[in-house]
């Protein structure tokens, strides 16, 4: 089945990163600036814009929240592992991956992907199989960001963990029963950082592989965070050590 996104701010960031539109339809009687802008961006990109009634936009999205608009893709825009680890630019010290072992709610996936954006990562790695993918809920999740990040799909990430650390990187997982708190290693250098999916974590093959396990410090009776939020916090951990310190790795 085609790919779709729908939603203003998700057609527009995905026409505006050159992703592989294939037509936009737009429902009749909508009008407005972003719209406009949308219509614009999709013309000057040779891509085809269609005017449709309500009904059938509400059809072709399979729901009637897409503020009018949706976005047919040619294509799953992600790249292969290999790609991801070998970047155009050569600032191999900057550089930040996030794998996810399982995420299942689309939701969180995008939430995730919206952090790691802006956090500078360089993209995010994902399984084939048992896992939430790139569909439409995880991309307006995302606010725009899956347009702007590469993202990889492995099917074996215990593999592509090794893979990773055999590329430079040091890699970090993230379990709530870790000793060891995430602020107590050095996260300057070339770090995958690795989140298990919701209520299982990570799995054992994963954990086994990881550099260091490293857990968030909480107070309170509730231990463990969502993961969106888990990788918020890891991510801007290495966000502030970086703003600090340069070139180290982990110790």
């Amino acid at each position: 089945m085609m790919e779709k996104l729908t939603g203003i701010h998700a057609v527009r960031e995905a026409l505006s990163a050159g992703r592989p539109v294939q037509s936009v339809l737009v429902a009749k009687g909508r009008h407005g600036e972003r719209l406009e802008e949308i219509v614009g961006l999709a013309r000057s990109s040779g891509i085809p814009v269609r005017f449709e009634e309500r009904p059938r936009v509400d059809r072709t999205a399979g729901t009637r929240d897409h503020q009018g608009v949706v976005a047919l893709l040619a294509s799953e825009t992600t790249v292969s592992l290999e790609d991801l680890l070998s970047p155009a630019d050569s600032a191999t010290e900057s550089r930040l991956l996030v794998l996810l072992d399982g995420i299942e709610d689309p939701q969180n996936l995008g939430a995730i992907i919206r952090s790691a954006l802006a956090a500078g990562a360089t993209g995010v790695v994902i399984p084939e199989r048992r896992a939430a993918g790139l569909t439409d809920a995880a991309v307006r999740a995302s606010a725009g960001a899956a347009a702007h990040l590469q993202i990889a799909r492995v099917t074996n990430l215990a593999r592509a963990v090794e893979e990773i650390k055999d590329a430079g990187y040091w890699v970090v997982g993230l379990d709530e029963r870790a000793e060891k708190h995430h602020t107590d290693i050095d996260l300057t250098g070339p770090i995958a950082v690795v989140l298990g999916g919701e209520g299982k974590g990570l799995h054992q093959l994963v954990k086994e592989r990881c550099d260091f396990v490293v857990s968030i410090p909480t107070v309170g009776p509730v231990r463990s965070l969502n993961v969106s939020v888990a990788a918020g916090v890891v991510l801007f951990e290495v966000v502030r050590q970086r703003g600090g310190k340069q070139g180290k790795t982990g110790s």
